[in-house]
């Protein structure tokens, strides 16, 4: 599951970027909102090395993974990475999914369960929900 969902960010990181499509807009975000042009020019500058450095750290975070599953051991730096990788997933995923700062997660997944628990949005939302987990289990392995 984590190797598909980061192998699907990275498809798309890999693509002309589409300032239109809301997941890059979340990924690449405007570092001058009152300023257009200015966020424009060094997004110029910037953006390449940005995304080549995304696309470094999810590749990392890929061959990290045992390739039948099981443990993983990591170091703090690959933690550290893993943490940057799993932050543009859980973005990407819940830009898809419409999720927001204030979104009750855990309400969201018992709505759609009740209403088809087989459907794709279950997955998802489980998906996101794992995500966040493994997030927050690096976070507090990292700080001891």
């Amino acid at each position: 599951m984590l190797h598909s969902v980061v192998v699907e960010v990275m498809a798309l990181l890999m693509e002309d970027l589409d300032r239109a499509d809301p997941v890059v807009t979340r990924l690449f975000p405007d570092l001058y909102r009152e300023d257009p042009t200015g966020s424009e020019e060094l997004r110029r500058y910037t953006e390449d090395d940005l995304r080549a450095a995304k696309l470094d750290q999810a590749a990392a975070l890929l061959d990290s993974l045992p390739p039948e599953g099981g443990p993983v051991t990591l170091t703090a730096e690959q933690a550290e990475m893993w943490l940057r990788t799993l932050t543009d997933v859980r973005l990407a995923l819940g830009v898809r999914l419409n999720l927001r700062d204030d979104t009750d997660l855990e309400a969201e997944l018992d709505d759609a369960v009740l209403h088809d628990p087989t459907s794709p949005l279950v997955g998802n939302l489980s998906v996101y929900a794992y995500l966040t987990f493994l997030q927050e289990s690096l976070v507090l392995a990292l700080m001891g």
